[in-house]
């Protein structure tokens, strides 16, 4: 009887112990750019989020973000075809590599790309040495610093699927005289939806938030190059008068969208697995 009490005490104090620290580190966080967003009221905040710039840097945002994990998804593919399939000399090496960006500090990724494609960069003084015609401080190299930050997400959830993936079928394909592309395309690539879905969710999500890079390789110049976490620095930092609702209104507005991508990643997680184990 008393195992029996101690058991349903348990419960409720490790209920309410999780709650209680996620309260002031993540629930109280998030409800505050709501609550400071909305105090000005409706009226003002879709104001701050119909303006130019906001709605400039919201789809700059999205647009890079986007490019970003077109990319990574494909290369994601690649990768782990390539090192889930075939073993040679440096994999592991490569393996370590494509992993790396998520152990690099953002700004020392921004620097990093500044090191090589900037004006005085080792291959961008090169590529690059006329007055004015830069990769960086572009959308391309918003773009670049996306994929450099979010490289190893896809990767990193599509593998995985590939190692423990049934051959059997890959084989039975091959006997009855399909190319390899053909094989690829009909047989193991729709097995990997699931994990492509996820790996572009996650990568998407990633990439949407990113600042630390970009700030550093876009010059951060409203209506040209600044994304929505910038757009947000930057009224912070202004000074202006209703400055801080208006970056909280886009502050909500990226808050919703992560809340979304992972609500999809979350609930539809057990329909992802059903569709690769039916593939």
């Amino acid at each position: 009887m008393r195992h029996v009490r101690g058991y349903d005490l348990a419960r409720p104090t490790s209920i309410g112990l999780m709650v209680g620290i996620m309260l002031p580190l993540v629930i109280l966080p998030m409800l505050s750019i709501f609550i400071v967003g909305m105090r000005k009221g409706v009226g003002f905040f879709w104001a701050s989020l119909v303006s130019p710039e906001a709605i400039y840097a919201l789809k700059l945002s999205m647009v890079t973000s986007f490019w970003a994990t077109v990319f990574n998804v494909l290369f994601g593919l690649l990768a782990a075809y390539v090192l889930s399939r075939y073993d040679f000399w440096g994999r592991n090496a490569v393996i370590v590599t494509i992993s790396l960006p998520t152990a690099i500090p953002t700004a020392v990724a921004g620097f990093a790309l500044l090191a090589l494609w900037g004006p005085q960069g080792t291959l961008g003084r090169f590529l690059f040495p006329a007055e004015g015609n830069q990769l960086m401080f572009t959308t391309y190299a918003i773009i670049l610093a996306n994929i450099f930050v979010t490289f190893p997400l896809a990767f990193g959830v599509i593998k995985p699927v590939f190692d423990t993936m049934s051959r059997s079928l890959e084989e039975a394909s091959a006997t009855i005289g399909a190319t390899r592309w053909q094989t690829f395309w009909h047989v193991t690539l729709p097995s990997l939806r699931g994990a492509i879905v996820t790996g572009a969710l996650l990568t998407f999500a990633r990439a949407v938030g990113e600042f630390g890079s970009t700030i550093l390789v876009s010059g951060n110049l409203a209506g040209m190059t600044q994304t929505a976490p910038l757009y947000i620095y930057a009224k912070y930092n202004s000074g202006e008068a209703g400055a801080l609702e208006a970056a909280n209104a886009i502050a909500i507005v990226l808050a919703l969208l992560s809340f979304v991508i992972f609500s999809v990643l979350f609930f539809a997680r057990d329909w992802l697995e059903l569709e690769a184990q039916e593939a």
